[in-house]
């Protein structure tokens, strides 16, 4: 797999996400103009029971997890391999609405990437 890059939104709620393999496995990073390692998502396939795991590290005061874990959970159950999603997307005065908005340019972003690689 080549380097992937993709952006979604505009103004304050863009995000961006970049993937690279790494061997078998997947490196993806999802941040914004503000990018930074908020949190960090290791997403695993289990092939003996069919499912997808997820452990997540989330750096103090940054709530990146949500955006880490979800990628990290849906790539690995679409893709059947491990990755490792990195998020760091940081809008200063966030309101409720930017929230929900980003969340949802990351799940175009993601579902574009797995539309690639399925």
């Amino acid at each position: 797999m080549d380097e992937l890059r993709a952006v979604a939104g505009e103004g304050r709620t863009a995000v961006s996400l970049r993937a690279d393999a790494l061997g078998d496995n997947l490196v993806v990073l999802i941040y914004n103009e503000n990018a930074h390692i908020g949190a960090v998502a290791v997403g695993e396939w289990d092939e003996k029971e069919q499912r997808a795991s997820v452990s997540v590290h989330t750096r103090l005061g940054h709530k990146d997890d949500a955006i880490a874990q979800k990628a990290a959970y849906t790539i690995s159950k679409s893709i059947k391999k491990p990755v490792c999603v990195i998020a760091g997307v940081h809008v200063e005065n966030i309101t409720p609405q930017e929230i929900e908005v980003i969340l949802a340019n990351v799940g175009v972003l993601v579902e574009e990437f797995i539309g690639i690689h399925s």
